[in-house]
């Protein structure tokens, strides 16, 4: 189908992009790599009067260290993210969940913060952004505003950004030397996850000094397998204490259920999935 008529706006600037935002009535979607919103234009779900585009306001790509963070620029494509030497030595998690997400073509247009941003709970970047801790930098007319990532999602489809606010950057710690691994369940390549698990994990010794789970698929917003990092904290990299540990990776969770699987498969999967990748991540 052909999208409904809209007018377009291209700022180069983030100043200019806000000021798009506020002066073009009520019904302005904001574009960024285009791979979530062109595809519900093209069949109607939406007819937004204004587009802006956040294409060409270069101020918003690009990777860089500051101090114990790295900085990932909102527009940055997933390509460019995924074969960023400092994110594969700093945040190697998010270098494995690029490598899951769709295929090449889609690596290459769509962005890092538009992804993010989009808030699909079946999304691969939102689980391995919440085990980072990673926060999330908001420009708006008030100015900037820095939310963690635990705030960030609210819902489906749905986060803390305002109307008249865009995500600039996004800012992760950096867990250097830290094992990682992204385990991913799908019937078909390039889907989007049944249900994923996105793990990092501190070793000292052959013990688990600390790890940070996140879950792809398993409610409405990306979660934190909270009661799985509790009890893995001084636990042995051993499939037994790490699977007992991983039986409690649904506790706390609202899978869906669809034709894919129903909310018990999910909850199966969800432990299955947490200890292959926490063991892979543990180097066990």
């Amino acid at each position: 189908m052909i999208p409904a008529k809209f007018d377009y706006v291209a700022p180069t600037t983030v100043e200019e992009a806000l000021t798009a935002l506020t002066t073009n009535g009520e019904d302005v979607k904001v574009l960024a790599g285009g791979q979530s919103l062109l595809p519900v234009l093209r069949m109607r779900l939406n007819a937004p009067d204004v587009v802006v585009d956040l294409g060409r306001i270069d101020a918003l790509r690009g990777i860089r260290e500051d101090g114990d963070a790295l900085v990932i620029g909102a527009m940055t494509p997933h390509a460019v993210v995924g074969s960023d030497p400092l994110v594969a030595a700093h945040a190697s998690l998010i270098t494995q969940a690029v490598e899951h997400l769709a295929d090449a073509q889609v690596r290459h247009r769509g962005t890092f913060g538009g992804a993010l941003a989009h808030a699909d709970p079946a999304g691969d970047l939102g689980a391995p952004a919440l085990a980072l801790g990673a926060s999330f930098v908001i420009a708006g007319p008030g100015g900037p505003r820095t939310v963690p990532a635990d705030e960030f999602f609210v819902g489906l489809f749905e986060t803390v950004l305002g109307e008249d606010e865009i995500l600039t950057e996004v800012r992760i710690p950096k867990r250097t030397g830290w094992g990682a691994h992204y385990e991913k369940f799908v019937r078909v390549a390039h889907q989007w996850p049944i249900v994923a698990v996105a793990a990092t994990v501190r070793m000292e010794g052959g013990t688990i000094a600390e790890a940070r789970i996140g879950l792809t698929n398993m409610g409405s917003t990306p979660l934190r397998a909270a009661a799985v990092e509790s009890a893995l904290v001084g636990a042995a990299a051993t499939p037994e204490a790490v699977g007992a540990a991983a039986a409690q990776a649904a506790e706390g969770t609202s899978p869906p259920s669809d034709l894919n699987g129903d909310a018990d498969y999910r909850r199966h999967l969800a432990t299955v999935l947490t200890r292959r990748a926490v063991l892979a991540a543990a180097g066990a």
